[in-house]
């Protein structure tokens, strides 16, 4: 518990709970304490990476190798346990470091105990505490209202409906909703799992799987191995058996040990098990080096989503803007005398002298507070709504009305065109213009709670009186962020859409457009938001054409984001108001600044926790390295599972032995695919993303899969009766024969390699050498050449092997000439089609 808040509250006799009580009601389980995590459970962490379907597969063929005794051939399932490892531990420090951040970003509550006004965490809430609710405050807690000053919430996280609701006293608020403006004390008679507030809180912070593209393309690839690796293993065990003599004969001679490891050989090969781990792997360490930048990924996949945006929304206030606000002056629309004006000012400071005045009203009142003014006597009060645009206070015999010049005119009776004019002359020079407007007319009726106490609120349902008359109008400016106009370069190098979507007068915020240059040297095209159509797809077509949305409502925040979608867009909206929460939660990609209220950053996959705007270009960049790079990690090890389908149903249908051993796969792909595989997975990389990543990494892997498997194969069908090795009887021609194999597997590999890593000036080159080198050198490694069965061939086997590498290097360079040729061809048949 924090001590006494600065924050000055209302009087009231309720001293609330005391520290006994609470104590009390903690030890019964009757607090707000809900499971909320950032990041999944160590549990969680630890059976996602152990209890996969191909670890099961990798652990079985390795049970089924150590019982034929040939453990060495069994190496490839600690390489699997130290892969899960590496994933466990990555996703570990991810995890902490993400908690860590993540308190930053915690809210705290204000409650009644003792007789005093103290702060405590959303957990700490408990049963019948006396609970202040603020404007710009989630309801942490479902309770009953004990007294308002003026509350009206956003209780569209939980109804749809994007009006907000003003409660009286005795009405229930629930957990989940938005204080807009005004406040309450709220008794607490809900909390925890009871509470709307556990089910919201749950299901925007828990860990989950974004269903994406990426994600997508690799669950088809496992979808198929899936099926492919039983029938082609028992398939496999069937034909080496066969090439033995038969299972009498395999069972008597014991030659069926070999049959099952030269079947777990084709089915290792097979398995991208490397793939799985490095997408997680490389989303994990996406979030920490954002986490690095003070920006906060609350669901790890996300990262992935970052890569696909091509239309980024943007709330003014607080990311184009800094929030800060300024008064400058109070222009008078007539002649007046200073007697006039001093009596406008009063009552524009009275107006905006509410409970909790929003960030222009506080701007308001310190501006005025410096020229001598205070507060004044009023008798009645309408507070500001964002759904209104205004508000309104009852003095001395009149009304004063202040709020959004568009918005009161609307509702005006008679010709005010010409202060519309003034006023978009002044929001033309970057201005945020309020109008004070005064009528002679009392306010509504009053709602009865409060009668005949200055200050009492107005009914549910205020009107503004259609014979006020506009007087005066305020003038605020607000501070751009310097590092803006720079991001926004960035976005529009980038190939991303930008528009801009605020509360605020179009005009305004087209002038604030127009000097951080959000089209470049073009002038962007603003327009009012009450102008829009309510149909998804006229609106998708407007918003083609409008950069600057001015006096958008919620609601149209979604619609806009809807609206979008329709158009195939992926959309990232940012925001720090509890406006944008719908927003936010319906875009592809929710970004909440760090000041946001609690309602937007609970529903937002990134917060930038230092409220930074110039952190999205490293937001959106690391989204694209991991696309990027995933594709590239993916068509590698695709085409280890293509050659390894292949050779095994070449090995089936010819009835051959099977050409290599567990162990010399083992050794190739951790110097071709493995190890360089993670490398390459976390290198810079700023490709733009584009659709079709299954289709792409299939028709990568394809031509080089096809050329390994058709080498491989005919090596194994030719040079036997060529050698005059007699491969099914004698155990050191079946040797040379797989030693041949494995290095013209091996050489296949780095082609592979090269080919992926490309270009390869630079580190890239180096990378590709390195690995070739290190497979050639360990092959003359005593130490290394024992335990993985590598021979070195010598005499007229040296000489075959060098003829098969050339015969595999011209398959290889006919493969790729062959592939766009027929997918050129497969084009046009299915456009005919």
């Amino acid at each position: 518990m924090s001590a006494t808040t600065a924050v000055e509250m209302p009087e009231i006799g309720a001293t609330g709970l005391t520290s006994k009580e609470v104590v009390q009601r903690i030890e019964s389980g009757q607090s707000n304490a809900v499971k909320t995590s950032t990041s999944r459970s160590v549990q969680d962490i630890v059976r996602a990476n152990v209890f996969t379907l191909f670890n099961g597969i990798i652990f079985a063929a390795m049970v089924l190798v150590l019982i034929t005794g040939s453990w060495r051939d069994a190496v490839f399932g600690f390489v699997i346990i130290i892969n899960t490892g590496i994933g466990i531990v990555t996703e570990l420090r991810a995890k902490r470091t993400l908690d860590k951040l993540s308190i930053l970003v915690a809210s705290e509550f204000l409650v009644r105990r003792d007789g005093r006004d103290v702060e405590v965490p959303h957990n700490e809430i408990v049963l019948d505490d006396l609970l202040w609710i603020r404007a710009g405050e989630q309801v942490p807690a479902d309770g009953q209202i004990i007294q308002t000053w003026g509350l009206e919430l956003d209780e569209s996280m939980l109804t749809g409906e994007s009006r907000t609701v003003r409660h009286k006293v005795g009405e229930q608020v629930y957990s989940g909703a938005t204080a807009v403006s005004g406040m309450a004390l709220v008794k607490v008679n809900a909390v925890g799992s009871h509470s709307y507030a556990a089910t919201l809180t749950a299901q925007a912070k828990v860990y989950k799987k974004t269903v994406s593209d990426l994600n997508k393309g690799i669950n088809t690839i496992l979808k198929f191995m899936t099926f492919l690796v039983v029938p082609l293993c028992i398939l496999l065990i069937l034909s080496q058996i066969h090439t033995v003599g038969g299972w009498g004969t395999a069972l008597s001679t014991g030659e069926w040990r070999q049959a099952v490891v030269s079947a777990v050989a084709g089915v290792v090969g097979m398995i991208p098990e490397g793939l799985v781990l490095l997408t997680s792997l490389n989303f994990a360490v996406a979030a920490m080096r954002l986490a690095r930048h003070n920006t906060l990924v609350q669901e790890l996949e996300s990262v992935e989503t970052l890569a696909r945006v091509d239309a980024l929304n943007l709330d003014k206030t607080g990311t184009i803007t800094d929030g800060g606000i300024a008064f400058n002056r109070l222009v008078m629309l007539d002649s007046a005398n200073s007697a006039a004006e001093q009596a406008s000012t009063q009552a524009l400071y009275d107006c905006c002298n509410e409970e909790q005045p929003n960030g222009t009203g506080q701007a308001v009142l310190a501006g005025l507070k410096a020229q001598g003014y205070g507060a004044g006597a009023v008798e009645s009060r309408v507070p500001f709504s964002s759904a209104r645009k205004w508000s309104a206070v009852r003095k001395s015999g009149e009304t004063w009305y202040m709020g959004a010049p568009e918005v009161i005119i609307s509702a005006l009776e008679g010709d005010y065109s010409s202060v519309l004019q003034q006023v978009n002359e002044y929001a033309n020079d970057g201005n945020r213009v309020l109008l004070v407007a005064r009528s002679t007319a009392p306010l509504s009726p009053r709602s009865g709670l409060r009668d005949a106490v200055e200050g009492a609120n107005v009914s549910d349902d205020p009107q503004l009186d259609v014979q006020a008359e506009p007087v005066a109008l305020v003038l605020c400016s607000e501070k751009i962020r310097e590092d803006a106009e720079r991001t926004l370069a960035w976005f529009r190098e980038q190939g991303v859409r930008c528009r801009v979507i605020s509360g605020d007068n179009p005009v305004t915020v087209g002038a604030i457009a127009r000097r951080v240059k959000l089209t470049g040297d073009h002038e962007p095209v603003a327009m009012d938001a009450r102008e829009l159509p309510e149909d998804v797809n006229e609106l998708a077509r407007v918003l083609e054409n409008v950069d600057v949305l001015g006096r958008v409502l919620p609601d149209q925040k979604k619609a806009i984001v809807q609206a979008l979608h329709t158009q195939n867009h992926v959309v990232a909206m940012t925001g720090d108001g509890v406006n944008d929460a719908l927003a936010i939660k319906e875009a592809d990609l929710g970004i909440a600044m760090g000041n946001a209220a609690p309602a937007t950053k609970a529903v937002a996959q990134v917060v930038l926790v230092d409220s930074k705007f110039s952190h999205l270009p490293d937001v959106v960049a690391r989204g694209r390295q991991v696309m990027a790079n995933m594709e590239r990690v993916a068509s590698l090890f695709l085409v280890k599972t293509v050659y390894s389908a292949l050779i095994s149903l070449g090995v089936v249908m010819t009835q051959i032995p099977y050409p290599y051993l567990p162990r010399h796969i083992t050794y190739i792909g951790a110097l071709t695919i493995g190890m360089p595989a993670f490398i390459l997975a976390l290198a810079p990389n700023t490709r733009r993303y584009m659709p079709g990543f299954l289709k792409r990494v299939v028709a990568f892997a394809l031509p080089g899969g096809i050329a390994t498997a058709l080498s491989v194969l005919l090596a194994a069908w030719v040079l036997p009766p060529v050698m005059g090795w007699n491969v099914t009887g004698d155990a050191a021609d079946l040797s040379a024969l797989r030693a041949t194999s494995a290095i013209i597997l091996f050489a296949m590999g780095v082609f592979v390699l090269a080919r992926v890593a490309r270009p390869l000036n630079g580190w890239r080159g180096v990378l590709v050498a390195v690995f070739a080198a290190a497979g050639v050198i360990g092959a003359f490694v005593p130490f290394v050449a024992n335990f993985f069965a590598l021979i070195l061939p010598t005499g007229a086997t040296m000489v075959a092997t060098l003829i098969a590498l050339a015969g595999s290097a011209l398959i290889f360079a006919l493969c790729l000439w062959l592939a766009p040729l027929v997918r050129g061809l497969t084009g046009k048949l299915s456009r005919r089609h």
